[in-house]
């Protein structure tokens, strides 16, 4: 049988096109890839054998101590993982040159420079973090003295002095009687452990509107965007005089950083990347301390859970505080909680619920730079109006501010818009003031030192109420990671 004869090119069947893929826009990755990537991630990290064997023997080059030892009568445990992350000021392992360039000299008072609880939800989609101010007002329970041996019992003490006096235990302890949280694992960080942690990340990146500056640290930043290595990071973090809020204005920029940290973690490719994921583990935990039960199952739940987290999925809160400047006997100017406040956001924590999701005060207060129980002020009349000065001092000691308590009688008695006077150094602070007092004009006074003078007039004596960014009195301030990470 002869083969059929070929057929013309007009004879054979039309061919359809096939239809080509659709290219992925500049810059943006096709979405098939991020899920194969994602995918191979999550089966590499949480499988038993793998995973286990990329991160197993990590947790043995960690640094281990037992803050949980004989501890007894602690509260029920809630849902999710919270973690105690204090930052201690030990610098055994800083160099001479690292000293001196970031301002590391001194003896350390061996306390502890930043405490968190940081909290892990149960479903490992949200991070929250709430910051504990180092001079809060705190109430130990009975305890050994680790230093002498000598028994305790339960006394005031400064937050913050905890770890001088007993330890990562009394730390731990402290901190549970006073929350009502359980602490679930216990990580420290020392001065070096921080600068290593972020040069293995690569930097962070932050950015701030206005210069920061301060002698004590050595900090000196210019407006605008920065990626901060190690030494840098840590006189951002560590800085109290870069304004006039001092240590809640220091927290607030170290919730910046961490959000910065979360973003830098997140979006860098290192948690998508096993083995790079590994590496920078292996070299942060080598410079750490954490309990005993901190291990690789708990580097793999955070490794999940981080993977999921972003700025806009974790969320920062101080503290709500109910009175700055608190005296007491021995130990000083402390800060205390506000009791109300403090327990229903220790209650989200603890019924694993979004900070967020806590009663937060309502009110019409302007918001300012700087909160008003960190200003001072001196009140004068400056009219003939009897009682005007006591009338203006109460009203601004109602809304917050530290009036001296002693208004006087200024030297011209015929002044029409109230006078806020004020040392060019604290610029800040005087806005914040004269925010309160609507009307008002403001007068630099070089030498005038720290405490603001309001010269009442008889047109704008009036005050309103203000609050700070920064949270003051009774708030507690939670805002979520994308609100202050860069843009």
């Amino acid at each position: 049988m002869s083969p059929a004869p070929p057929r013309s090119p007009a004879s054979r069947p039309a061919r359809r096109p096939r239809p080509r893929p659709a290219r992925p826009a500049p810059g943006k990755r096709p979405r098939w890839a991020m899920r194969a990537a994602m995918t191979l991630s999550v089966v590499v990290l949480a499988s038993a054998g793998i995973g286990h064997s990329l991160v197993s023997g990590l947790d043995s080059g960690i640094a281990r101590v037992d803050p949980f030892k004989d501890m007894k009568n602690r509260p029920r445990a809630g849902h999710g993982m919270n973690v105690l992350m204090v930052g201690t000021d030990g610098r055994d392992r800083i160099t001479e040159a690292e000293r001196q360039r970031y301002r590391l000299g001194g003896a350390p008072c061996h306390c502890t420079d930043t405490l968190m609880i940081v909290h892990i939800s149960e479903d490992r989609d949200r991070a929250s973090v709430v910051s504990l101010p180092r001079d809060s007002y705190a109430e130990t329970p009975p305890h050994t003295d680790r230093t002498t041996g000598e028994e305790h019992h339960g006394h005031p003490i400064k937050i913050n002095a905890a770890y001088a006096e007993g330890g990562p235990q009394l730390t731990v302890r402290t901190v549970e009687h006073m929350t009502h949280v359980k602490i679930d694992h216990y990580l420290e960080v020392d001065f070096t452990s921080f600068m290593k942690t972020v040069d293995v990340l690569g930097g962070v990146r932050i950015c701030t509107d206005r210069r920061l500056t301060d002698s004590y640290t050595g900090l000196d930043l210019a407006p605008g965007d920065h990626t901060l290595r190690g030494g840098e990071a840590l006189q951002y973090v560590r800085s109290r005089h870069a304004d006039a809020s001092s240590d809640l204005g220091r927290m607030k920029r170290q919730q910046r950083f961490l959000a910065g940290l979360v973003d830098r973690a997140t979006s860098s490719g290192i948690l998508l990347n096993p083995l790079k994921f590994r590496d920078v583990t292996r070299a942060v935990l080598g410079s750490v301390r954490a309990d005993r039960g901190f291990g690789t199952d708990e580097l793999l739940d955070l490794g999940r859970a981080m993977r999921t987290f972003s700025p806009s999925s974790s969320e920062f809160a101080t503290v709500p505080i109910g009175r700055m400047g608190y005296a007491v006997k021995g130990i000083g100017s402390t800060v205390k909680w506000d009791p109300v406040r403090a327990e229903r956001l220790f209650s989200a924590l603890r019924d694993d619920k979004p900070l967020a999701a806590a009663p937060r005060p309502r009110d019409r207060a302007v918001r300012v730079e700087v909160a008003p129980q960190q200003i001072r002020v001196q009140v004068e009349n400056g009219t003939r109006t009897p009682g005007l000065a006591k009338e203006v001092d109460t009203a601004l000691r109602a809304t917050g501010f530290r009036t001296t308590g002693q208004p006087a009688t200024a030297r011209d008695t015929s002044v029409r818009r109230t006078v806020v006077s004020h040392d060019p150094r604290w610029d800040r602070s005087a806005k914040s003031l004269a925010a309160a007092l609507p009307g008002s004009v403001l007068r630099p006074v070089p030498g005038l030192g720290p405490t603001l003078k309001v010269t009442a007039g008889t047109e704008s004596h009036h005050v309103r109420k203000v609050r700070a960014d920064t949270p003051g009195r009774g708030e507690s301030a939670v805002v979520r990671g994308d609100e202050v990470s860069c843009a």
